[in-house]
């Protein structure tokens, strides 16, 4: 008897190697799944611009990597003694307008560097709402806790979403290297202060979209992330305590599922035994000076330099 219905991701024949790069982009879930990939000691790049999750904004900092274009004070605005750009996250805010510049440009020039030598991309959109900064009658990445009388929401149409969609693949194959493979994801995080009715909206206009752009293009491709969480792991216990972010075990059981159709055998190798040296690496002792503790740094510090001798970027 079955007792769940199992969602699987479908295997790809082009397989992501150790010394692929790849660069992730979008809401906290890709941040989630970067974390695993950079403990495996991969070459990762996250969100340049801070956690994003519509394909609006998602394809504005994707243009603005493309073509190196370095922020000026008069893109950024002031509120409650901070300098604030309305295209990045809050982590971006300083005191000062020279240190906010200096934050955002200096992840522009390095994302431009990474992206060109990019074999995978990963972008996980959030939601379809967007906020419309009404001043500036500018479309905006995040609030920043500005007043809500600021701001008009709304839902991207159609022809913005698959446009935004287009729009960042085109950019992505013109800077990546060539035959870039571009992995799209919904977040199975539900935004629960947009009510479920209108989170179901937002999410499955995403997905309308996504599937009506990428069989246009070669090397796109659909990961279920949202349905496996939906519709495999249907029940709370894979959930945080809010009951809205997949649990530890929720986000290994999607991450399992990803290696075994993206990884290579020498590349699925060389991640378990990097988390395995990791968790020893956390292993901590009241006497650094007792032998028995001695032979096990030796003991590791061996394995790690056999870990680098297989990948020419520095791990660890």
């Amino acid at each position: 008897m079955k007792f769940r219905t199992e969602v699987e991701i479908p295997y790809s024949e082009t397989k992501i190697e150790i010394e692929d790069q790849i660069f992730s982009i979008g809401s906290c879930f890709a941040t989630e799944m970067t974390d695993l990939l950079k403990n495996g000691q991969l070459q990762t790049y996250n969100n340049p611009f801070g956690t994003l999750f519509n394909p609006f904004s998602i394809n504005h900092s994707i243009k603005k990597l493309h073509d190196a274009h370095l922020y000026e004070e008069a893109d950024l605005i002031s509120y409650d003694e901070e300098v604030i750009s309305l295209d990045h996250h809050t982590s971006f805010n300083t005191r000062f307008v020279h240190q906010t510049l200096e934050k955002i440009n200096s992840q522009i020039e390095i994302g431009n560097r990474f992206l060109q030598n990019t074999k995978w991309v990963l972008i996980t959109y959030g939601t379809s709402f967007i906020y419309e900064f009404l001043p500036k009658k500018k479309l905006v990445a995040n609030c920043h806790k500005i007043p809500g009388k600021y701001f008009e929401k709304r839902l991207l149409t159609n022809l913005e979403l698959t446009d935004s969609i287009y729009e960042t693949i085109v950019n992505l194959k013109d800077i990546a290297q060539e035959n870039v493979h571009i992995l799209f994801t919904v977040s199975p995080v539900r935004h629960t202060k947009d009510g479920m009715v209108a989170n179901n909206l937002s999410k499955s206009k995403l997905i309308t979209a996504l599937h009506e752009i990428l069989p246009q293009f070669e090397n796109c491709h659909y990961l279920p992330a949202y349905e496996i969480l939906m519709d495999d792991l249907r029940d709370y216990r894979f959930y945080k305590e809010d009951l809205i972010h997949p649990n530890k075990q929720a986000i290994n059981y999607i991450w399992e599922k990803f290696g075994n159709a993206y990884f290579s055998d020498d590349t699925m190798d060389f991640i378990e035994e990097n988390l395995r040296i990791l968790k020893s690496l956390d292993h901590k002792t009241a006497d650094e000076k007792n032998p028995k503790y001695q032979e096990f740094v030796g003991k590791l510090n061996t394995k790690i330099l056999m870990q680098q001798a297989k990948v020419k970027h520095k791990i660890f």
